[in-house]
């Protein structure tokens, strides 16, 4: 029996660091989902996760941890294949350290992602959105704070890791404000700022102070905010704005929600897809086609560009007797209560 334990070490100190250049968020990420996996497999067989052979590591087994995964942490689809992405990867680290198994790996590697729904992305009412903005109290350092965080994460389409990851030698307010954003896949790209998230900035660096840490936002202790700081904040103040606005109580509003808003608010002002892409840092343009689903001005526009065809009215009519049986039988069906 070959011990799993070393490959894994292996896995998250050499291969994602050194050879992939894998960010932080990618490796904290795949080490949740083996977390996940090995905690699952233990219990499933009796054996302490760090005495786990690799041979009992099989297909079989990761199915019936990715039906776990859905059944009783209810995970969907894509969170499934998140963690299938991750174990995935792992294999394809083994197939050059222990061919032995290659035959047990390439059954793993042959697992199919689950297919998602495709849904409408979720976004905010400008009036909604501004609810949110407002709600920061601007007289304390904490709510300068706050708001700038808001401006900015809004603003600038921002990922909640690139929010909490922006250096202050990363903003640059003279001449032109703008941020440099260390986005995903190590990606950078240059923001310029509106001038009400200028003014924002501003007077949040002026009660700043001299931290313990380069990033822009920081705690009450003077360390970098987290994000889960960064949520436990867009929720306090969306409960706020609930006062002021009442349709965000039936809305659940995230940091990728401020993301999508952005994204939205992007693609009405330039009707440019490409544009959009670019303020957001996506790798693909079709990563960005989603945000033509959820804007309707977008099918008005080729509605109106468009004369619909004039139509024959008129009934169908039947030249086959096998299909006019056919028909009378879906009629009457249709009519039966008792189908």
């Amino acid at each position: 029996m070959t011990p799993i334990a070393p490959h894994i070490t292996a896995f998250f100190q050499q291969r994602l660091p050194v050879e992939r250049r894998a960010s932080s968020h990618t490796s904290d990420s795949y080490a949740y989902a083996f977390k996940l996996l090995l905690t699952y497999a233990s219990e499933r067989l009796k054996v302490p996760p760090s005495q786990l052979p690799l041979e009992q590591i099989d297909a079989p087994l990761v199915v019936s941890f990715l039906n776990h995964l859905e059944t009783a942490r209810s995970n969907g689809p894509s969170s499934r294949n998140v963690r299938l992405a991750a174990i995935k990867s792992f294999m394809h680290f083994l197939e050059f350290r222990e061919p032995s198994a290659l035959e047990q790996i390439r059954r793993i590697l042959a697992i199919p992602p689950k297919k998602a729904d495709t849904r409408l992305v979720k976004h905010l009412t400008v009036e909604e959105m501004q609810a949110i903005l407002n709600a920061p109290d601007p007289t304390d350092r904490d709510g300068l704070r706050d708001r700038a965080m808001l401006h900015l994460c809004f603003a600038g389409g921002l990922r909640v890791s690139e929010l909490v990851g922006v250096r202050l030698a990363d903003v640059t307010l003279q001449p032109q404000a703008s941020i440099v954003v260390q986005g995903k896949g190590r990606r950078e790209r240059c923001l310029p700022l509106w001038k009400i998230t200028a003014a924002a900035l501003r007077a949040w660096l002026a009660v700043r102070g001299t931290g313990l840490a380069p990033e822009l936002f920081l705690n009450a202790r003077g360390h970098p905010l987290t994000r889960s700081g960064f949520e436990y904040i867009l929720d306090k103040y969306v409960q706020t704005a609930v006062k002021a606005c009442p349709s965000l109580s039936t809305k659940r509003v995230s940091p990728h929600v401020l993301r999508h808003t952005c994204a939205l608010t992007v693609l009405q002002a330039t009707k440019d897809l490409r544009k959009v892409s670019l303020w957001l840092g996506h790798a693909h343009m079709q990563t960005t086609e989603m945000y033509t689903r959820a804007d309707p001005s977008v099918k008005l526009e080729a509605l109106e560009a468009m004369v619909a065809p004039k139509l024959r009215s008129g009934r169908f009519k039947a030249t086959d007797k096998l299909i006019a049986s056919l028909t009378s039988r879906s009629v009457m069906r249709s009519t039966d209560p008792s189908k």
